[in-house]
């Protein structure tokens, strides 16, 4: 849970459900369906009254509503039978929550009370149009600069500005990794979302494919969103187009889940891109070498390409 203080917005499932809400609130659904969707992301905080974070799910989501104009009874009715209740008062008291700081809770909740029962302000709610295009399909190809093996951030404009802290020096691109989407599809028909296999460590020129279909480690990352301006900025370039075999990819990579999370969450996939040696080798083991979870979560590998590719 890791709620700290009494605002509101103390913790992290807080801060991390605003942003889920911004990211859901832009689908052009009625509320119903949008309060839906938002069970849907975290099923165990919206209907467990026994999670821990359950009282904190229903009252960020009424502040969230109520901030964006959006009327839903349901939302409203559960915040305030939370906050009449005392629930999320004796939650936080059983947590270990000071006398001092369960007042200054109090007095959240009661400043929350008059903003969801306060008329809402009549503003229109930025929607999007058309579903989100898709930028990269399955089985393509893609190459990209990295520095070290780590890929650009895109969420600065320039590479001068991209530094792993203050002292550090910007990015700047010395070597190349490469990538082949195994995934991709729209959370809720709207919010993109892509799913690669990355070669495990930079190399010194740029990949082709005769190279890329050689005896290469691939490791299979999370999935992610890519906007126009991040491709653009991570220097994504498409190389060709391979043919995977759907079952051979399942076999040898159980368990795989759409990107679904990623997508309400917005979270970029510059974070998963990286390779070797800003990814140390340890996680990226070869399929017949032991994990050591010791080390950190290891990505699922395979030698070879031609293991899940159509014959």
């Amino acid at each position: 849970m890791g709620v700290w203080g009494s605002g509101l917005y103390s913790g992290d499932f807080a801060a991390d459900l605003r942003s889920t809400i911004g990211a859901v609130t832009r689908l052009p659904h009625e509320s119903g369906r949008l309060v839906d969707i938002l069970c849907e992301t975290e099923p165990n905080a919206a209907n467990n009254p026994d999670d821990p974070d359950h009282t904190i799910f229903w009252l960020v989501a009424a502040d969230q509503f109520a901030k964006r104009g959006i009327a839903s009874d349901r939302v409203r009715e559960k915040a305030l039978a939370i906050i009449d209740s005392d629930s999320d008062i004796a939650l936080h008291a059983k947590l270990g929550m000071s006398a001092s700081d369960l007042n200054k809770r109090k007095k959240t909740l009661e400043d929350l009370r008059t903003r969801i029962t306060a008329p809402l302000p009549s503003k229109p709610r930025p929607v999007l149009k058309k579903p989100q295009p898709l930028l990269m399909n399955v089985g393509e190809v893609l190459v990209y600069p990295t520095f070290g093996g780590r890929c650009r951030n895109p969420y600065f404009a320039s590479p001068e500005m991209d530094r792993m802290g203050t002292a550090a020096a910007s990015w700047r691109a010395d070597s190349w990794s490469a990538m082949v989407v195994v995934d991709c599809g729209r959370a809720f028909d709207f919010l993109a979302w892509y799913r690669p296999i990355t070669i495990s460590a930079a190399v010194e020129q740029k990949p082709a494919i005769e190279m890329l279909l050689g005896e290469v480690l691939w490791k299979l990352v999370r999935p992610g969103t890519c906007s126009a301006a991040h491709f653009k900025r991570m220097g994504l370039e498409k190389i060709g187009k391979i043919d995977f075999d759907r079952q051979k990819l399942e076999r040898t990579f159980p368990g795989m889940k759409p990107g679904i999370a990623q997508a309400v969450q917005d979270i970029s996939i510059a974070n998963q891109i990286s390779v070797g040696p800003r990814v140390q080798d340890a996680l990226t083991p070869r399929p017949v070498e032991p994990l050591i979870m010791s080390r950190g979560r290891t990505y699922p590998a395979i030698l070879g390409i031609g293991q899940i590719l159509s014959t």
